[in-house]
């Protein structure tokens, strides 16, 4: 057996994290209203800044921050069941999504003494919304080809040109954490490349909502024009942007996220199952799915505990959201194909879009959307060539 899977060791939650998911259970119960399924699906896209701050209230946004920036200073584990419960339960969980999961870490591990006490807090008190300025339009997911570039001014500050796209809430945002190049040309791929924090109110900065297929519009464009930066915009060191955003997408691939994307139409159909004469295939089929579910939270779990022991685990990390991402993409799929074939099923109304048209098998609202959505999880957060491309190295195979 290769090395890199002795790493996936069976791995326990602390008796810690019981007593915790309690907490947010009951948190949940009090501050998420009741909302339709096909809206709880939308958990990760559904941009709530009220609910993040009374989140941020209770020390879960920074959950992991020391609480000398205002965070709980809680381990991985305890971040671990908090997005578990929130995502279960079809939270809308966007707007402080990407500060907590990413930009604070990787502030809090690379920024300077003044960055970490201007940003953390702010994100800790949910007042500082962040997005990632990573993909390019014409990059495809060629990261190593950024061109926005920042040039040194005289005075210390930096001058922005260029695009990002694909851009999640860089509308709703206050700030983006950006890779560009500060040195040499795109030919030189990795060298060269920094990160900034750019105030997506400065003047230069236009952003452009893009809609998807489900009518949503959490996509942007974000265009740079002659954008005028301090020079503490500059996040860690001049050059050192490729180590930095790889650091990040381990933050961004680690946890259980990569899992639970159509968590709610499981559980829809699972309870549609409940209310309806079963149908064997289908009860093999949920049956299949909650299998690999168990097998893939564990080997999560796993790469938790690597992150509590302070390691890195990014092959691991990539493994993990590679196949989450192929089970959270078959769900949609598999309950289609499961309302298409059984007439109980299809007139639930909690899976249907209109009660009187239940028949009809274009309007099953949360099994829709899934669908529609599940194309863009294997592009978040890296694609799947990406992802296999890292894993083949750590396995010897490049």
């Amino acid at each position: 057996m290769h090395p890199l899977f002795g790493t996936f060791a069976l791995t326990a939650l602390p008796a810690g994290a019981a007593a915790f998911r309690q907490e947010v259970k009951a948190f949940l119960r009090d501050h998420l209203p009741a909302l339709p399924p096909d809206v709880r699906a939308r958990s990760w896209m559904g941009f709530d800044a009220g609910f993040s701050r009374a989140l941020a209230r209770r020390g879960w946004v920074g959950i992991t921050l020391p609480a000398q920036y205002g965070g709980a200073g809680l381990d991985a584990f305890s971040r671990f069941v908090l997005v578990e419960e929130l995502l279960a339960c079809g939270a809308p969980v966007s707007a402080h999504w990407i500060a907590d999961r990413q930009s604070g870490p990787l502030i809090l591990r690379y920024g300077s003494d003044a960055q970490r006490a201007f940003y953390l807090p702010r994100i800790c008190r949910g007042e500082a919304f962040f997005c990632i300025g990573m993909s390019e339009p014409n990059s495809g997911s060629d990261l190593a080809s950024v061109a926005t570039r920042a040039v040194p001014l005289p005075d210390g500050g930096w001058r922005l040109n260029g695009r990002k796209i694909w851009t999640t809430n860089a509308d709703r945002c206050h700030f983006m954490l950006a890779l560009v190049r500060t040195s040499g040309e795109t030919a030189d791929r990795q060298k060269g490349l920094s990160q900034v924090i750019v105030d997506l109110s400065l003047p230069g900065v236009t952003v452009r909502p893009i809609h998807d297929l489900a009518g949503d519009a959490h996509f942007s464009e974000v265009s740079f024009e002659d954008v005028q930066l301090p020079a503490d915009a500059l996040v860690g060191q001049e050059g050192a942007g490729w180590e930095q955003v790889n650091a990040e997408l381990a933050f961004e691939r680690s946890g259980p996220e990569r899992l639970y994307s159509s968590v709610v139409l499981l559980d829809a159909w699972m309870a549609a199952l409940r209310r309806q004469p079963a149908v064997q295939r289908d009860l093999v089929t949920v049956g299949r799915i909650m299998g690999q579910l168990a097998t893939l939270r564990a080997m999560s779990l796993a790469v938790t505990a690597r992150l509590a022991a302070g390691e890195s685990p990014l092959v691991e990390a990539a493994l993990v959201k590679d196949l989450g991402t192929g089970l959270e993409q078959s769900i949609g799929a598999l309950a289609e194909a499961a309302l298409g074939d059984d007439a109980d099923l299809a007139a639930d109304a909690d899976l249907a879009a209109d009660a009187d048209l239940a028949a009809d098998a274009d309007l099953y609202r949360t099994a829709a959307y899934v669908s529609q959505i599940s194309p863009t999880y294997s592009l978040r957060g890296g694609t799947r060539e990406i992802l296999r491309g890292m894993i083949a190295r750590g396995l010897g195979l490049r």
